[in-house]
């Protein structure tokens, strides 16, 4: 592993039944140049302020007995390509676990460009294209608007798998931070702490 498979994360939730499929890790990606208007998590875009993490070091400090998958969002993960294709791989070859991403890039776009598509092959399911605000999801599918589509790149989930019908979820951390996360949202992502 190289130093440009580190990853720059805004947040870690090691158990979340609100982010896809089954009990899932989810890692926010720190840093997003697509700026969307209305995006759920604009304190992911700027690349500052989040920690630099290898992918081993996610796991060994944030995954918990009982996992089924692995949900990245952020920010933009396709904007640290070597370290989220680092990432899913180990998620999904060492850990056994499902991968599902969020991008605001098109399946389309990240097939075009070598360096970010590699990461496609260790993804069950891509969730892709921007977040349009006046396009906002509304038949409780796991997407921020109706543009973005479910893209199954293994058998492992089917469409069903993906509705979440109002759920989200609030932790209390041991500092007294409030957090929120799904989508029936109420605050975004927590920081990152490990």
């Amino acid at each position: 592993m190289n130093s440009s498979d580190t990853i720059n994360i805004h947040a870690v939730i090691p158990s979340s039944r609100v982010n896809g499929p089954g009990r899932r890790m989810v890692v926010f990606f720190q840093g997003c140049g697509r700026n969307c208007p209305g995006c759920f998590n604009p304190e992911t875009h700027s690349d500052a302020g989040g920690l630099i993490k290898t992918p081993q070091q996610v796991f060994d400090e944030s995954l918990t007995k009982g996992i089924e998958g692995l949900t990245v969002s952020g920010g933009e993960p396709f904007e640290q390509p070597d370290g989220l294709t680092a990432l899913v791989r180990l998620a999904r070859t060492r850990y056994g676990l499902t991968t599902v991403v969020y991008t605001g890039f098109t399946i389309e776009e990240l097939q075009k460009d070598p360096q970010r598509g590699s990461a496609l092959q260790y993804i069950d399911v891509l969730i892709d294209g921007p977040y349009k605000e006046g396009m906002k999801e509304t038949t409780l599918l796991a997407r921020g608007s109706t543009n973005q589509r479910l893209i199954f790149l293994s058998n492992r989930y089917q469409l069903a798998d993906f509705y979440m019908p109002g759920k989200a979820e609030l932790t209390i951390s041991s500092e007294g931070v409030v957090t929120g996360t799904g989508f029936g949202r109420c605050v975004g992502p927590p920081r990152a702490s490990f």
